[in-house]
């Protein structure tokens, strides 16, 4: 899949200011104009303004500026100054009431799901432990079969809101009944660092992990079935004091683009282009596993999306903008 090298992406990086944004028009027959975009603190977020930023810049002449932000800072922004145009990576989990207040204000709209299905967490076992042991794939089987799994759950740190949830999931399903250990994790870095030991030597692992992550693009991993997906099981399930918990899978969490309703106005084709832009989960965590091995920048790992994977942006642009693309990307 990996068509150039790190030099080569370096490179390939001054394409996003092959051309001056204001030098060409916008697919709607007017100068495009400045464009601002929130990047939220993390690396998918990051990839994904520079994607956008990229294709906003080359494929409609705009004048992209990337604002560093955060969930609750991006959303007060907007209710207060109207401004950035564009929040994207918004996970509608972490923003509460505070951004559907903003939409019934009619100061913001969403326009697209940035992942597909979503952010994905729950609980998982190595593949090739998958194919040794499909029974392995479901709850029922682990707990059947706890020394195939080496007899350990891996659960998150303390004081993270998975943590709440897999201790009420363990205390529903009294998974230490069945002789299957549970081991807190101090940080986050140790959580991974479990999951690429026991790669290394083809060990049994169990436990928690969530994606789009490094993790989750560098090793193939095979999600445990705990059940059906039960929304008001789930919602009690992230309160600590919750009594006799029940059992709900893990829900995706959606994560959101939005425009201000100026923008959506003033900016027809490129929220078009926001509507359309979405990737699949595994492609983003594949992407910064990417990013990670090649010790990579945002931008270079957008150009690297650009250059690899053009079946999957192609569709989000007008035809004036796959023209001008289509002539920057050649060769």
């Amino acid at each position: 899949m990996q068509k150039m090298t790190l030099i080569a992406a370096a490179g390939a990086a001054a394409l996003f200011t092959t051309v001056p944004a204001h030098a060409e028009a916008a697919t709607s027959g007017k100068s495009c104009g400045d464009v601002s975009i929130a990047q939220m603190n993390w690396a998918a977020a990051a990839v994904t303004t520079n994607i956008a930023k990229f294709l906003l810049e080359q494929g409609y002449g705009c004048k992209v500026s990337l604002v560093k932000s955060d969930t609750v800072p991006a959303i007060t922004s907007v209710a207060e100054n109207g401004s950035p145009d564009v929040v994207t990576n918004l996970w509608l989990n972490s923003a509460g009431d505070a951004y559907k207040k903003l939409e019934k204000t009619g100061k913001i709209k969403r326009v697209a799901k940035v992942l597909t299905p979503g952010g994905v967490e729950g609980w998982w076992i190595p593949t090739y432990l998958a194919k040794k042991h499909p029974e392995l794939t479901t709850i029922k089987g682990v707990m059947a079969h706890p020394e195939w799994v080496g007899g350990s759950f891996n659960n998150c740190p303390d004081g993270w809101g998975c943590r709440i949830v897999n201790d009420n999931l363990i205390k529903a399903l009294d998974l230490k009944k069945s002789g299957i250990t549970v081991f807190n994790h101090g940080s986050g870095q140790t959580l991974a660092t479990s999951i690429a030991s026991a790669y290394a030597d083809k060990k049994p692992w169990f436990g928690y992990y969530w994606g789009p992550t490094v993790v989750m693009g560098k090793y193939k991993m095979t999600r445990v079935k705990l059940g059906d997906v039960n929304m008001k099981v789930f919602a009690k399930l992230q309160n600590k004091d919750t009594q006799n918990p029940k059992v709900s899978d893990f829900p995706a969490a959606v994560d959101l683009t939005a425009v201000t309703s100026k923008f959506a106005k003033t900016h027809p084709a490129e929220t078009e282009f926001f509507s359309k832009m979405t990737f699949k989960t595994s492609t983003m965590s594949t992407l910064l596993a990417w990013q990670d091995k090649n010790k990579s920048s945002a931008q270079e790992t957008a150009v690297h999306f650009i250059t690899t994977y053009p079946e999957v942006w192609k569709n989000w642009l007008s035809a004036p903008a796959q023209k001008k693309l289509a002539k920057l990307t050649k060769g």
